[in-house]
């Protein structure tokens, strides 16, 4: 047994680790600065070109009056038993005349235009009977052919005046007769005596508008 006088060995100390120095980090690079973007170039603002004044509105022209194509009518003052309208420049008693002078001379138009026409008729009808020739050697045939045309064309002619007859007598009943139809002037009594189915007047006619 060991001697309790006997010391104990004092425990050696552990020696102490030796701290390793610690390396110092390398310092950091500094990053390399960011090149500046160029500034970019401002293209120089093109000057807004003046605005143009309105030009001036053109001021309306003024509206024409609107002219009537059509001549006023003469105002009937009254009217006759037998359909007559009589007015201011035309009395009863011209127009009564007027009207007689009308019908007789449409009657008399009517039987030369019914004669001319039988007359044109009885020379083709002799034609065809063979009494006349109508060849080149025939010179009576020549004329006759003549004489037909004739007829046919006066027979014709008496007809249209008969129509303008017709319408002066329309023309009384509606109160408008002895003016022009062209302008409604008054036509001078002695042209519708002379012609009582005149429709316009003498300086209208020369002119070349219209009838008669």
């Amino acid at each position: 047994m060991a001697s309790s006088s006997s010391k104990k060995a004092p425990p050696k100390k552990a020696a102490p680790a030796k701290k390793a120095p610690a390396k110092k980090a390398a310092p950091a690079k500094k990053a390399a600065p960011a090149k500046k973007a160029a500034p970019a170039k401002k293209a120089p603002a093109k000057k807004a070109a003046p605005a143009k004044k309105p030009a001036p509105a053109k001021k309306a022209a003024p509206a024409k009056k609107a002219v009537s194509s059509a001549p006023e009518l003469p105002k009937v003052r009254g009217r006759t038993k037998d359909g007559i309208a009589y007015t201011k420049d035309f009395d009863v008693k011209f127009l009564k005349s007027q009207r007689a002078l009308l019908i007789a001379e449409r009657a008399r138009l009517i039987g030369q235009a019914d004669q001319l026409d039988a007359e044109a008729t009885s020379l083709i009808e002799e034609a065809e009977m063979g009494d006349v020739q109508f060849d080149d050697e025939g010179g009576e045939g020549d004329t006759m052919v003549v004489e037909r045309e004739r007829d046919l064309a006066l027979s014709a002619q008496a007809r249209e005046s008969v129509v303008e007859i017709e319408e002066a007598l329309a023309r009384m009943e509606a109160g408008t007769y002895g003016y022009s139809v062209l302008s409604m002037q008054p036509i001078p009594r002695p042209r519708l005596e002379a012609i009582p189915w005149a429709s316009e007047l003498v300086e209208e006619k020369v002119g070349g508008i219209g009838r008669r």
